[in-house]
């Protein structure tokens, strides 16, 4: 007899940020490669579905919401059958830029509600500190945040209000990458792991405000990664943990003309980890993590992406950016396409049906987690083992502002791990 669904009732839910990624909608010559977004048409989609309740999206300027507006209008609704995109907005309609106008938005909502958190990576800590002290339970984009200290604060705030953290690595639902996961499980010890990750130069434009001042692309692209590498490593024979992080960046491109990005921001980031077995110290592992945004335009993946791991007793190689699935057209050429990660095509009855990709699936977990959280169903400390939480996400941010630092005051960074203790040196 087949299991009958357990339904919830819908969850109130802020989205903080209104960027390219949560709304698709960009200015300018700037063009997305997600014209139709990903947060917002996702929890549209949910709400359309009963899982998602009341919407907000939080900004800092009201006067971007009528052009979000007619964007939904247009791209969403015009493409979807039943897809209502209306929304709350703060700052509200007419209303003076607010850089704090998120926190009316969590203030609006309902104790077991949730957000999620796509701002500039240095914004992370304050917003999620904000919505966990409410009782909010929190989404937020990886680098959950760019310090280690951080980092720690936020699981110690989630774990004293017993909210849930969930980190937005929508690679782990890739299906490649978690049968892999399983996979590598019955290779015995870690040895190696290597990852490359870019995007063509062009997203420069779109990441002008922040490129080389607030974050740079090793947090941006290298996070996701590296959170694969401690995801794999979890749990596997000799109890590996990072403890040397030596980075290496390449300049020239983001700095000059056109870009003209900050001075001695860098192209092109290489992470070298050495990871130490727990059990057996005369067990090592290396990896080494790259990342770019100046790849060249044309080459026909928005995201050259993949990774290699090599462990005693076999390895995984996964090439993520080409899938067998093609399409050349006259005037743009060829390009190869993920529709793994999102489908923007509607089905046959003209109803949104992109609910497998694993860009869809990330975000979805995450509300019906919290459904099922504030039913008593789930425990938050179950979750560490099934979903990538602020918990199991620590040794990401680690390696992350190790690598950073290691730019910046050109030497090598250990880690040091105790029990459930962490720290740089």
């Amino acid at each position: 007899m087949p299991v009958q669904p357990v339904h919830y009732p819908p969850v109130d839910v802020a989205l903080i940020g209104a960027g390219e990624y949560t709304t698709g909608y960009t200015t300018g010559s700037v063009k997305s490669d997600k014209k139709l977004g990903v947060v917002g048409l996702v929890m549209f989609d949910l709400r359309r579905r009963g899982i998602v309740n009341e919407i907000s999206i939080a900004g800092t300027s009201s006067g971007k919401w009528p052009a979000v507006q007619a964007h939904f209008k247009e791209n969403i609704e015009g493409a979807y059958k039943d897809m209502d995109t209306t929304f709350t907005p703060f700052p509200a309609l007419g209303a003076p830029r607010d850089a704090d106008a998120y926190k009316a938005a969590i203030d609006a909502l309902p104790k077991g509600s949730a957000i999620t958190i796509f701002t500039p990576d240095s914004t992370h800590h304050a917003i999620a500190m904000y919505a966990i002290k409410r009782g909010i339970h929190v989404m937020v984009t990886k680098p959950v945040t760019q310090t280690l200290a951080d980092h720690l604060d936020l699981v110690r705030a989630a774990e004293e209000a017993g909210v849930y953290i969930q980190v937005e690595m929508h690679k782990r639902f890739d299906p490649s990458y978690a049968d892999g996961k399983q996979k590598a499980k019955s290779l015995g010890g870690f040895n190696f792991f290597s990852s490359y990750m870019s995007q063509p130069k062009t997203q420069l434009e779109t990441f002008a405000a922040w490129a080389g001042v607030d974050s740079d692309i090793s947090y941006y692209l290298n996070s996701h990664h590296i959170d694969i590498s401690c995801w794999y490593i979890e749990g596997i024979p000799g109890n590996y943990v990072p403890v040397k992080v030596t980075a290496s960046g390449s300049t020239g491109i983001a700095q000059s003309a056109p870009y003209n990005c900050r001075a001695g921001t860098e192209d092109t980031i290489t992470l070298l980890v050495e990871w130490q077995s727990q059990d057996d110290p005369s067990k090592k592992g290396t990896a080494v993590y790259t990342a770019s945004w100046t790849a060249p335009v044309g080459a026909g993946v928005h995201s050259e992406q993949g990774f290699h791991y090599m462990a005693d007793k076999g390895e995984v190689r996964i090439d993520q950016s080409r899938r067998g699935y093609n399409i050349t057209l006259e005037g743009s050429g060829f390009a190869s396409i993920n529709s793994f990660y999102m489908n923007y095509s509607p089905d046959g009855e003209g109803l949104f049906a992109g609910q497998q990709g694993y860009g869809y699936v990330s975000l979805e977990k995450f509300i019906t987690t919290v459904q099922g959280i504030n039913a008593g169903k789930i425990k938050v400390s179950d979750l560490n083992s099934r979903l990538p939480t602020g918990q199991n996400t620590i040794a990401t941010t680690a390696i992350l502002e190790a690598g950073r630092r290691s730019l910046d005051e050109k030497r090598s960074i250990v880690i040091k791990k105790s029990g459930d203790s962490w720290s740089l040196e």
